[in-house]
């Protein structure tokens, strides 16, 4: 453990870190740590340690174990140093590789010890050695133990533990393991909690937790229960700080004035009758729920989450017509041409004599240029597009609602260029994939979020089946007597072409060999490498039954709406996400025929693999499946990279295997917003002024 140092100056943890220098000029230590974004001696705290051991106490060589940290001591028997081979040192310093064996000072046992990259001060130490004392991991070398690159350890007394750090933006973990080393022992007990008198349950303090985990304390106080309960309180603070900051842009948002628009029922009534079917409860939910927030006078941040066909599309077209009744613009945007299309359609067969355009990559120039004018003058009251609409020179007269459909494919910058088009825009966003209750506690606490459970009435269901080998045949048969009754298939592969690096079933080989099979009938092929006119020619005769089988790629997995088609295969079905497999089937069964959802496997699969497709086998609900799918891949990044403003490598907070912790943040905040409040107003400020959480949005 080390203690204050005299000679370095007052500092806090707020302090910049190249005053831990303790003299004007900070050393080259610290200003690589200030390089690598690390600009305040707090950002070194969350630099956690990939692994901490108690350093051991010499030892006879017969104990050292592999894979373990080892302290031995020996006499130098053999010596062997030579350049290594084409590597250079700064300044073009010529390197070297050394290897040295040790007979040992507490036995008649003999050790090897390896080191390379030597720069040529290195070089002399090791070779003016007679007796050598180190500390290394054991590894094994042709069943003989050995240590690479060990530390020798001179006469000063050692760190009581081996603390190793992560490489943070290229600069190696020996750097924090100095920098650490500089810390005054005092300011280990001043570690500022964000809310000091939260009431966490446990014996910690912040300050304590970070001391465990980096190895501050004494050896003798160190055990795993500690250990446990450091990680716990750290867990505690990562989600605490991200829920601050989600609670922080719900604020920001809820602060903005935006468009107020009225809904008097003499308005949505007969708009709600002149649909050609019956909303279900759910659907009537949610289009109250979005009436209120157009009408609230600050910006709408709703979320829409209900498997395909749950009635999304039908509940924003609603929202549209309220929207631009109040004379205001609509943009809806889509992550596929194929998808902005199909909502054109939709749109304009439900209102003919509303001005809706639609704006996408494949627009004719002289007709883009027509869009445009009209739009700026706000002759176009919803305009449908892509990525195209956020693009610069697409400007509204008035835009009020901007609507994004299945959210996860577009960036948060995207978004945030189509909402700046208007001034408080109103957003509602729409997802097929259902977000697991983990996810949205964690992740999407700042949108107010409405669930479309109820499918509409007439849907005759899906039926899913695992098919293997031994089954194919009679798959087979049964996809000809549905063809044969008028109905149709799409077949979807992983892989367009063949590949010499997996062995995954094509689109382009595929449609060679079922040409063969159901020569009766024509088949066509659908991939994200043929031109836009020819995708759309396949789709078009698919859509007009011109054609029986669509094989193809996931890129039928958002956009198509066919209900004639009732069959959809599923080929190396283990190689996509569930999510995708559950979009996918939700493909067929959408008309008032059953759809059926084959999982075609060609090999033997893991039995984890296995399992994964009885999920889907044995689940139609998609919230279900999601929060499988969520606990199968993993969280990712809470926030990203860029969106968290802080500085982090490893973190601990895991919000599938810590939701209990999480869930107790969530409740404490809430108390805390009851009981009290004042609390909360100073850290929302200061959070409020970081844009890379409000850019979040």
């Amino acid at each position: 453990m080390k203690s204050s140092h005299s000679n370095i100056p007052e500092i806090k943890w707020d302090s910049p870190i190249e005053n831990l220098s303790g003299s004007k000029k900070p050393s080259p230590t610290l200003l690589k740590l200030k390089e690598a974004g690390l600009t305040t001696l707090s950002d070194l705290l969350w630099i956690l340690p990939l692994r901490i051991n108690k350093t051991p106490s010499p030892a006879p060589f017969r104990e050292a174990q592999f894979d373990q940290f080892f302290r031995g001591s020996g006499k130098v028997i053999h010596v062997e140093i030579r350049p290594a081979f084409g590597r250079r040192g700064k300044g073009n310093i010529l390197l070297y590789n050394g290897f040295v064996v040790l007979k040992d000072d507490l036995s008649q046992e003999t050790l090897s010890l390896r080191w390379f990259n030597l720069y040529p001060n290195q070089k002399k130490q090791i070779e003016s050695m007679e007796q050598i004392q180190f500390l290394g991991q054991v590894q094994e070398y042709k069943a003989q133990k050995q240590i690479i690159n060990p530390q020798i350890i001179s006469q000063i007394e050692l760190d009581p533990y081996i603390v190793e750090y992560p490489t943070f933006n290229k600069l190696p973990g020996s750097t924090f393991k100095k920098a650490f080393q500089l810390i005054p022992t005092v300011l280990w007990g001043k570690v500022p909690q964000i809310l000091p008198e939260l009431g966490y349950d446990s014996k910690l303090s912040l300050g304590e937790a970070f001391r465990i985990m980096h190895g501050q304390i004494s050896p003798t106080s160190f055990n795993s229960e500690l250990k446990n309960q450091a990680e716990e309180r750290l867990i505690y603070e990562e989600f605490l700080i991200d829920q601050l900051k989600i609670q922080t842009r719900r604020k920001f948002i809820k602060r903005k004035v935006a468009p107020s628009f009225s809904a008097p029922l003499e308005m949505t009534d007969p708009l709600i009758e002149s649909l050609p079917f019956l909303l279900t409860d759910d659907q009537k939910k949610v289009f109250q729920d979005i009436l209120k927030d157009l009408g609230s006078g600050h910006p709408m941040m709703r979320m829409i989450q209900g498997d395909v066909g749950c009635g999304k599309t039908i509940v924003a077209y609603l929202a549209s017509r309220v929207v631009t009744e109040n004379n205001f613009q609509v943009a809806l945007m889509c992550p596929t041409e194929t998808l902005a299309q199909q909502h054109f359609e939709s749109f304009q067969s439900l209102a003919p004599n509303h001005a809706i355009e639609i704006l996408t990559g494949s627009t004719k120039l002289k007709n883009r240029k027509e869009i445009l004018k009209k739009l700026k003058n706000g002759d176009i009251h919803i305009l449908i597009g892509t990525h195209a609409l956020f693009q610069d020179g697409v400007d509204f007269k008035n835009l009020g609602l901007a609507i994004i459909d299945e959210q996860h494919k577009f960036g948060v910058e995207q978004r945030l260029k189509l909402l700046a088009k208007g001034e408080g825009t109103h957003s509602l966003i729409m997802t097929a994939t259902p977000i697991p209750r983990t996810l949205s506690l964690a992740q999407y606490g700042d949108l107010d979020i409405s669930s479309i459970k109820m499918m509409p009435s007439g849907r005759k269901g899906i039926k899913t089946r695992i098919t293997e080998k031994q089954n194919y045949q009679k798959y087979i048969d049964f996809v000809k007597s549905r063809l044969l009754l008028g109905e149709q298939a799409y077949f979807v592969f992983p892989a367009i072409d063949e590949s010499e690096v997996t062995e995954l079933l094509n689109v382009k080989e595929s449609f060679l060999k079922y040409q063969g099979i159901f020569n009766q009938f024509k088949v066509q092929m659908l991939h994200g490498q043929m031109k836009s006119e020819e995708k759309e020619k396949v789709i078009e005769e698919f859509r007009l039954k011109k054609s029986h089988i669509l094989i193809s790629t996931s890129v039928i997995e958002v956009g198509i709406n066919i209900p004639n088609a009732t069959i959809m295969s599923i080929y190396n079905p283990e190689r996509f996400g569930l999510s995708s497999l559950h979009q996918l089937r939700g493909r067929v069964g959408r008309g008032d025929k059953p759809g059926f959802c084959f999982l075609v496997v060609d090999k033997d699969l893991s039995p984890e693999a296995h399992q994964r497709l009885k999920v889907i086998e044995s689940n139609l609900d998609g919230f279900i499946i999601a929060e499988e799918d969520l606990k199968l891949r993993g969280e990712g990044d809470l926030f990203g990279v860029d969106q968290s403003g802080s500085v982090t490598t490893k973190k601990l907070a895991n919000f599938i295997t810590h939701l209990h912790i999480l869930e107790k943040v969530a409740e404490d905040i809430e108390k805390l917003k009851t009981d009290q409040p004042a609390l909360l107003i100073p850290i929302f400020e200061k959070l409020a002024k970081d844009q890379k959480i409000l850019d979040t949005i």
